[in-house]
């Protein structure tokens, strides 16, 4: 076991490109009490990040810390790929896996506050063609519940591409990337424009998310960062040629902190609309986070879900948060809208998510409840 209380795999030789600093040396201030995030705490995260990406063999990170509603910090630790030289910098691009999510969340809330979609108003009444037919609980799905996790679909389709619904929309939190791809068709149908086109033109253009596409673009293969398996071998870099709301977002740290600006600053929506996103509409099982067959036995009181977000309530204040898991990519995001700090990062390793909990406890000053959740 690591001093983090986390099991430490097989170290990346990654020669002098991480520099070495004393063991468990690492968060003790955080430890003591909890640290207000400020200059000095990204300080702290540049001498800590390189020891962590060491310890649990992550070749490469990108981390933005955002404070009083504007990016203070965007820095790029390691390489893009292990056995190469080339260094992450704030314009490599990563895969943000279902980072993706929160973002087409507010993507589908602009159509809201235009009148094009209504959050409460049955998915089937949109599209020509239910693909479900036979099935009359599919009518009782609606954005809100697709946004919260709750259509009752599983996460992705089974072996031979069939998809059910497996208990009563609305009624528990069943985490489900299907369900987004389902209100994806219904945003296509209302826009007339494939997804990354209606995402480029009323969210990425918009926020100068210049770096960001749901498919892959050909200036991405000069800027990507490589992602690495559990042994720290290079993975086949994944370029999608069809968007899928869910997980094909590729994107930088720098842009993903402008995407969380605007939700923190309230920047593209209304005020009453920032809230129906921010506002708990599930509390979440704590022993399932895929729980098509579990109904829950108790309910958190601390974990929830709203629109597109994690919801994490604790001491008063409610932190929004999301993680991203494509195998050899990993990302994990945090924001606090009472003091509108927040902090994104992104690792091109499967092992990225086990320095996740340090590093975004450390940026925010907080002892996360997320990452029990997510084991």
């Amino acid at each position: 076991m690591s001093c983090f209380g986390v099991k430490t795999p097989r170290v990346l030789a990654l020669g002098a490109v991480l520099a070495s600093l004393p063991l468990c040396s690492l968060l003790s201030s955080a430890k003591k009490e909890a640290m207000t995030p400020s200059g000095a705490t990204t300080q702290q995260l540049e001498k800590d990040i390189p020891e962590l990406m060491k310890k649990d063999g992550v070749p490469g990170l990108a981390i933005a810390v955002i404070r009083g509603g504007k990016t203070t910090w965007v820095h790029g630790f390691g390489v893009k790929e292990a056995q190469g030289n080339q260094p992450v910098t704030e314009d490599t691009v990563f895969e943000a896996a279902s980072l993706s999510k929160p973002v087409f969340a507010y993507g589908v809330l602009k159509l809201v506050e235009r009148g094009k979609l209504g959050l409460d108003v049955p998915l089937t009444g949109y599209l020509p063609k239910p693909f479900l037919a036979g099935d009359e609980r599919l009518a009782a799905i609606t954005a809100r519940i697709v946004l919260s996790h709750r259509t009752g679909f599983p996460n992705w389709p089974g072996d031979n591409g069939s998809v059910s619904i497996y208990f009563k929309p609305g009624e528990r939190f069943s985490y489900s990337g299907e369900g987004y791809v389902y209100l994806q068709r219904v945003v296509e149908q209302i826009t007339g424009k494939q997804l990354n086109d209606y995402m480029t033109e009323a969210v990425f253009r918009p926020l100068g998310m210049t770096s960001s596409s749901y498919v892959w673009r050909p200036d991405f293969d000069a800027l990507t960062a490589t992602g690495h398996d559990s042994d720290g071998k290079a993975v086949e870099l994944a370029k999608p040629t069809e968007a899928l709301a869910a997980s094909t977002l590729n994107t930088t740290a720098k842009d993903y902190a402008r995407f969380v600006e605007a939700v923190l600053n309230g920047k593209g929506l209304k005020p009453a609309t920032l809230r129906e996103m921010e506002t708990p509409e599930i509390a979440l099982d704590p022993e399932c986070r895929i729980c098509i067959q579990h109904e829950p036995k108790q309910l958190s009181k601390n974990l929830f879900w709203g629109l597109g977000w994690g919801i994490e309530r604790k001491d008063g204040s409610d932190m929004l948060w999301h993680w991203g898991d494509n195998g050899s990519f990993k990302a994990f995001v945090m924001a606090d809208p009472k003091t509108k700090a927040g902090v994104a990062m992104f690792a091109n390793s499967e092992h990225g998510l086990e320095i996740a909990k340090p590093l975004i406890d450390e940026a925010m000053g907080t002892e996360s409840l997320a990452f029990e959740w997510l084991k």
